[in-house]
């Protein structure tokens, strides 16, 4: 942790001014263009594993008072400076304070080895965002709610399932980690299937040990195999074209460590998620590949204050940036019902 950093505003330097990693990077480095309705900053905070996560914060121009607050996270794969920090910026342009965070082992937070992936740790990355968000002065920690994407719409499940603090969940185009790590796509994998992927992911741990360094999955695939299915397509024109791409993202290029998968074959995540009495919205797309995880995942949810919305025509990755189609509307009127 080192020096401190200011924005543009004089007032809001006085009040905001916030304790950094050295590392950070301070430029607008984003894929979507820079709103002028909101301060943006980098922020840090540290997990109940001790490490740093890093973060972009944006707050509404002219906010006054303790706001409501979002923490968002996802897609799988990804960093704050793609999807998440997109939906960040356009809920602070409505009036909530707003956080995008790089998951642990990803983008600029902390964590070593790098690129792991974990069904408790991550789902402890929400967590210890509503603990950032629960201390600020100007925000009302009875008003706190999370939103994932994709594989970190599972996770924000999961945090909602054991964070009673987290008042309000939204999940987007959800995958359930374990669920595919387990059984594949679309449950294609018995245990005899899953014993030989157990056995692979071993062998590469010995095979990691023998190097004293962790081999990479890849990214997503680029060139795409001509019989590729759509889904890779949509993948591949996020993730590798100007419209998505990141340097840091681990999508757009050499991927996760290859043996993250073990832990989430033999840890479900959603185990108490119909056990959540906040409230859930549930966004995906009505032609995504996905669109089964978050329908039983729904299934499995109790209380009125549960919600389903399939938007018409969307694929998966349609509700990562595509603004025509992203229902930023209904998102907000959620968020205002529920965090009150």
């Amino acid at each position: 942790m080192g020096n401190l950093f200011a924005v543009d505003n004089n007032y809001f330097n006085s009040v905001y001014m916030i304790d950094q990693k050295q590392s950070l990077v301070q430029e607008w480095n984003k894929v979507f263009p820079q709103s002028d309705k909101v301060h943006h900053m980098k922020v840090t905070f540290r997990n109940r594993y001790g490490i740093i996560l890093a973060a972009d914060m944006y707050i509404p121009r002219n906010a006054e008072g303790k706001l409501p607050a979002i923490a968002v996270s996802g897609p799988f794969g990804a960093v704050k400076e793609q999807a998440s920090g997109l939906y960040a910026q356009a809920l602070a342009e409505r009036g909530f304070l707003t956080i995008a965070f790089d998951p642990s082992y990803t983008g600029e937070s902390d964590g070593e080895p790098r690129y792991v992936a974990s069904p408790d740790i991550n789902t402890e990355d929400f967590c210890a965002a509503v603990d950032f968000l629960s201390i600020r002065d100007d925000v009302d920690a009875e008003r706190i709610g999370i939103l994932g994407i994709c594989g970190w719409g599972g996770m924000a499940l999961n945090a909602a399932a054991i964070d009673t603090r987290i008042k309000a969940t939204v999940t987007v185009t959800m995958y359930d980690m374990s669920r595919v790590n387990a059984n594949g796509y679309f449950d294609s994998m018995n245990a005899d299937a899953r014993y030989e992927l157990r056995k692979q992911l071993n062998a590469q741990r010995t095979e990691d040990a023998r190097n004293g360094s962790y081999a990479l999955a890849g990214g997503v695939v680029d060139p795409l195999p001509v019989d590729a299915p759509q889904f890779l397509k949509d993948y591949h024109s996020y993730y590798k074209t100007e419209r998505g791409y990141h340097k840091r993202s681990l999508n757009s290029n050499n991927g996760w460590n290859k043996t993250s998968s073990l832990s989430f074959i033999n840890m479900p995540i959603l185990s108490y998620s119909d056990e959540i009495r906040s409230a859930v919205l549930m966004l995906h797309g009505e032609k995504a590949h996905s669109r089964y995880f978050s329908e039983d995942a729904f299934k499995k949810l109790k209380g009125g204050n549960k919600e389903l919305l399939i938007i018409p025509d969307a694929s998966h990755v349609d509700l990562y940036d595509n603004l025509n189609v992203i229902p930023f509307d209904r998102i907000e009127r959620f968020f205002r019902e529920y965090l009150k």
